[in-house]
């Protein structure tokens, strides 16, 4: 490797320390707040999985707009709309109200309950409101399964634009990222993560700002940008997009049902409604996660965009960022940048590895197999560390041979997701009549379709598959609620007397 590659990995070095450092301090205070609330595993529980429901407006809004905006948004993302233009960057512009959409739909009342009911995450939210082991399988399982996907693909991300940025060889790359992310997790839990993604949305924040100032004023201003794509290519700034048949109406609007509205179905989203400390960090969190994701969006899917003006022949769409950031600025530089789109990428798998981690010891763990563990805070504090460890492992193996754009297998986990907790979260938080039944058959009416769509119809009349799917869902639920056994009244109390 040479000296301007190992310039480039200095700044990267220094940030993947403090992601160390910052781990460490939060695993102490998990261990200081757990033993003032009696020391307890179940102590211990609320402080790593949901850092003691204690966090303020500006840490929330920074950890729920890091968690949602991963390696997707800014190494897919911008590879996608490097591919097929302008049209690209409109629909990414759906995941804006991320924030907005999350906080106000769950809102107040999804805090109110996870306090009352002591629940962690979104499948201990599930168990109390069903009260079914099978619902609680079913969605941990889920969790399990989509979110290591998820999980792959973003240290995928990671990993090429570690490559294509330093020289590193990718499997190096993805070495050097992949362990950072799994300690730091490991060790910090919810707190450690909330801080890292406050750091995180920082360092998106200022990088976006950077690479796409450096994209504009290389191709002389956006004017001639536009200009130069249309005669490379009038389709680049066509509302349908590059590639003719690609972009079409309906597939794109039920894309903003996929990246904008349903993105309160995602665990590791709608966790973030559990933890913050009162009503004005709420609408604090929302205020700025949306002028952040609106910044963040826009600045990188157009750096994608406007990058086919001035690299050509990138065989990869994961490797256009890294390449931008290599050739329009100097290596000591260039490194600072590329701590953005990796901040994107560790902020997410962070939050996702919490989650998974979550779903096999708080889920199925405690609550099924080993209940005696709630009394025991150093066992469990060996387990969570274990398991983060075996998953992360787990998503290494699966990261070592990637597919070329992985956008897509970012988004076959997000509609995973979707299709699973969706409507449990929704009509289990506001409509009384929704019971065990309906939600077990949303959820398996939702992966199974979904799966079928996105294997066999993977357009199915010019939708995303996520539409039939969800459609189908809410569809079985309704049904299935309706004719079976009202919820029982302790449930009833516990939901909607407040």
């Amino acid at each position: 490797m040479n000296s301007i590659e190992w310039l480039t990995l200095v700044p990267v070095v220094v940030y993947f320390a403090a992601m160390y450092a910052i781990g460490f301090y939060a695993s102490a205070m998990v261990n200081r707040a757990s033993k003032r609330k009696g020391g307890s595993g179940s102590a211990f529980l609320e402080e790593y999985m949901i850092g003691g429901r204690s966090t303020g407006g500006f840490v929330l809004a920074m950890t729920l707009v890091s968690t949602y905006l991963s390696a997707g948004s800014f190494i897919g993302g911008p590879g996608t709309a490097y591919r097929h233009g302008l049209a690209w960057v409109f629909l990414a512009m759906a995941q804006i109200p991320t924030g907005y959409y999350t906080l106000m739909v769950l809102g107040k009342k999804f805090a109110i309950v996870s306090r009352k009911t002591g629940a962690n995450s979104i499948s201990d939210f599930l168990r109390q409101r069903y009260e079914s082991k099978a619902v609680l399988i079913i969605a941990s399982l889920s969790i399990i399964f989509f979110l290591i996907a998820a999980i792959a693909a973003q240290l995928i991300g990671a990993s090429r634009l570690l490559q294509g940025s330093t020289g590193l060889d990718y499997k190096s790359a993805l070495l050097f990222f992949a362990v950072t992310v799994i300690v730091h997790t490991a060790v910090g839990g919810y707190r450690g993560v909330a801080f890292n993604g406050t750091l995180q949305g920082i360092v998106m924040t200022c990088s976006t700002v950077a690479l796409f100032a450096a994209v504009v004023i290389n191709g002389g201003g956006i004017a001639n940008i536009i200009q130069t794509m249309k005669a490379m290519n009038p389709n680049t700034i066509s509302p349908f997009g590059a590639q003719e048949g690609f972009m079409t109406v309906p597939w794109v609007s039920s894309f903003w049902v996929l990246v904008g509205f349903a993105v309160i179905g995602l665990p590791a989203v709608s966790q973030r409604a559990m933890s913050y400390k009162d009503t004005q960090s709420m609408h604090s969190a929302i205020v700025y996660g949306s002028v952040v994701s609106l910044l963040l969006l826009m600045g990188m899917h157009l750096v994608g965009a406007f990058g086919v003006t001035q690299v050509s022949g990138i065989s990869a769409g994961d490797l256009v960022v890294p390449t931008l950031i290599k050739n329009l600025f100097h290596p000591l530089i260039a490194g600072i940048v590329l701590a953005g789109p990796l901040a994107a990428a560790m902020s997410t798998v962070d939050s996702q590895l919490l989650v998974v981690v979550a779903a096999i010891v708080n889920d199925l763990l405690v609550n099924y197999i080993r209940p005696e563990l709630k009394t025991k805070a150093k066992t469990l504090r060996r387990l969570t560390f274990f398991t983060c460890s075996v998953v992360g492992l787990i998503t290494i193996a699966l990261a070592f041979n990637p597919p070329d754009l992985m956008v897509w297998l970012n988004l076959f986990a997000t509609a995973g997701q979707l299709s699973t907790f969706l409507w449990p979260t929704i009509l289990g938080l506001y409509w009384k009549g929704a019971n065990a039944q309906g939600a077990l058959a949303s959820m398996v009416v939702g992966i199974g379709s979904y799966l079928v769509f996105n294997y066999y119809v993977p357009r199915p009349l010019a939708l995303h598959p996520i539409v039939p799917s969800l459609v189908l869902s809410l569809i079985a639920f309704v049904i299935v609620s309706q004719t079976t056994k009202k919820p029982s009244e302790r449930v009833i109390r516990l939901f909607w007397e407040l």
